[in-house]
């Protein structure tokens, strides 16, 4: 994966992209390509916050990739084979990915995300039916569904987890982008439909950057879901050549060492 920009924020975000917390933050966008035709993961850093509590609402990533593979191979790193050339391995912080010991796809290597949900089909009526995701499979036997919007991008798997969805302390959210002049409809149907809006219609400001319109809204679970307007998101989205040394360069001040020395507790590394 490649570092596709990083931002540093002196204050928390209006819409909460990094938590519930108001204090300096960073976002490093990383992912196998641009962000306009791939998949990216969006990783928040709070500056003063020492752990998040995992719960069971995020269940992992999928990579086709033997290179992955590969690679965790030759670094030692632990996998383990859950089903024939699938191997289950884990990022600093308790993170899930499944690598998939496969060419890697030549249009994203990121084949699919599984979040957990308590009532298969209450979860696939919502993203089907109001957000208009494709079904690609569905199997109540294993109560799992494979959702979609197109058939080269990354996929949604739900995935039931037999009880209640527990998003411990670990913030996050799925986010698509669409033409801005559809978030207030998306915002409309939802208020008719009496379902959870989280941030009403508002504009976020990047630095420098672009400004963006969000709509952020919740699913039965409490899934975080941001709808961005693309048209400005592309301006604000394209890969920065500097994003890796403006990443190394927060690192480096950011001191961690000494801040989890000084409160007595231990760094997640790999």
């Amino acid at each position: 994966l490649q570092v596709l920009r990083h931002e540093e924020f002196e204050e928390g975000c209006k819409a909460t992209c990094n938590g519930p917390y108001d204090g300096k933050w960073s976002k490093t966008m990383v992912g196998y390509g641009p962000e306009d035709n791939h998949f990216v993961a969006e990783l928040t850093y709070n500056y003063g916050i020492g752990e998040y509590r995992l719960g069971n609402d995020f269940l992992g990533i999928t990579l086709v990739s033997s290179q992955a593979v590969s690679n965790a191979k030759k670094m030692g790193w632990p996998l383990k084979e859950v089903t024939s050339g699938v191997f289950e391995t884990e990022a600093p912080g308790g993170y899930k990915f499944y690598l998939e010991d496969k060419e890697q796809l030549k249009q994203d290597p990121v084949w699919k995300v599984t979040l957990g949900v308590s009532d298969l089909q209450k979860s696939v009526s919502y993203w089907s039916g109001l957000l208009g995701m494709k079904i690609y499979e569905k199997d109540e036997e294993k109560q799992r569904a494979l959702l979609g919007y197109a058939d080269n991008q990354c996929k949604l798997e739900l995935k039931a987890v037999g009880g209640a969805v527990d998003h411990g302390t670990a913030f996050g959210r799925i986010a698509f982008s669409c033409a801005r002049e559809e978030l207030p409809n998306i915002e409309a149907l939802m208020k008719k439909e009496n379902q959870k809006i989280l941030t009403p219609l508002v504009s976020l400001d990047t630095p420098g950057k672009a400004t963006v319109q969000v709509v952020i809204l919740a699913d039965p679970d409490g899934h975080e879901i941001c709808f961005v307007g693309d048209e400005a998101f592309r301006e604000l989205s394209k890969v920065d050549p500097n994003g890796d040394k403006l990443l190394d360069d927060a690192m480096a001040a950011d001191n961690s060492d000494k801040w989890f020395a000084e409160h007595n507790m231990k760094k997640v590394s790999a």
